[in-house]
């Protein structure tokens, strides 16, 4: 990737030595990323049942509230559905809107501080006063309200998530842009007669781009987790099954403390991913940023 090499060049990294900066738990993040996307590419392919899948028992029951065993590794839940095969399913959802609203909220923060710390002034003004507002708005409500105006699809529950997600990645970003913007080599170019579009895109980008490589796993740790708590509470796409649906699913049916497998397996899948984009935030951090090292 074109930004990755230019973010290891600016840090002082040897282009293919980089991974010497890379600490052991990040690269545990890593692996643990790997696999969850890989499990979300292949879901359809790993998983024995379907997710709306009903378990019959020899007697045509349905196998409801069956415990983990050999047949069933995390057991069934209330409506006779394995629960391992929609913990695999499930990663898809979860992760497509992790990481679309990750996109989303690093591109949009980022411009909003490039503006705003370079041209100052009105911008400046609006710009700020505009995050502020942001701040002042919780995230889950706003989503949550915006979502219930709005038909619940996997995109709207993005850009739900993405409408307020983006104010810390604009203040970090315009204090870097306003510390960048006082260097003699952006001066220089200026005297050179370089505009302003290209002072902010060829000069002053390249050097928040490690912030931004940093914040990008980050806010998709805090997107998995915002999408998790979207769905739990029922405003999620009905038609996506993710693992907030699956402890919403759990709740509402009342058998929580009896089945903890039905509460565990997608309460683990969700710790997993959050901490395996935050162990790689970690380590990125370290190979971006010389002075963390």
């Amino acid at each position: 990737m074109p930004a990755l090499r230019v973010a290891l060049k600016l840090s002082g990294s040897r282009e293919g030595g980089w991974l010497a900066d890379v600490e052991p738990i990040g690269l545990v993040g890593i692996a643990m990323f790997c696999v969850l996307a890989l499990v979300a590419i292949l879901g359809p392919s790993l998983a024995p049942y379907t997710a709306d899948e009903i378990i019959r028992l020899p007697d045509g029951r349905a196998a409801r509230l069956l415990p983990p065993g050999p047949g069933h590794p995390f057991g069934t839940n209330g409506f006779g559905r394995d629960v391992f095969s929609q913990v695999i399913l499930g990663s898809r959802g979860a992760l497509v809107v992790g990481l679309a609203a990750a996109v989303s909220v690093v591109t949009v923060g980022m411009l909003m501080g490039l503006v705003a710390g370079y041209c100052r002034g009105i911008a400046d003004t609006i710009l700020m006063r505009a995050t502020d507002i942001a701040y002042a708005l919780p995230l889950e409500p706003a989503a949550i309200i915006l979502l219930a105006l709005t038909r619940p699809t996997v995109w709207t529950t993005t850009a739900a998530i993405s409408l307020l997600a983006w104010r810390d990645v604009a203040r970090v970003i315009r204090a870097q842009v306003l510390s960048t913007a006082t260097q003699p080599f952006i001066k220089a170019a200026r005297l050179a007669g370089a505009g302003h579009l290209r002072i902010m895109l060829r000069h002053i980008l390249p050097n928040v781009l490690p912030l931004v490589l940093v914040y990008l796993p980050v806010s998709m740790g805090r997107a998995v987790l915002a999408e998790a708590a979207i769905s739990f509470r029922g405003y999620g796409d009905p038609s996506v099954l993710t693992w907030g649906q699956m402890l919403q699913q759990a709740f509402m049916s009342g058998a929580a403390r009896q089945a903890w497998w039905w509460i565990l397996a997608p309460g683990l899948a969700i710790n997993l991913a959050v901490i395996s984009v935050f162990f790689a935030s970690r380590s990125l951090e370290r190979v971006v940023n010389p002075h963390v090292r």
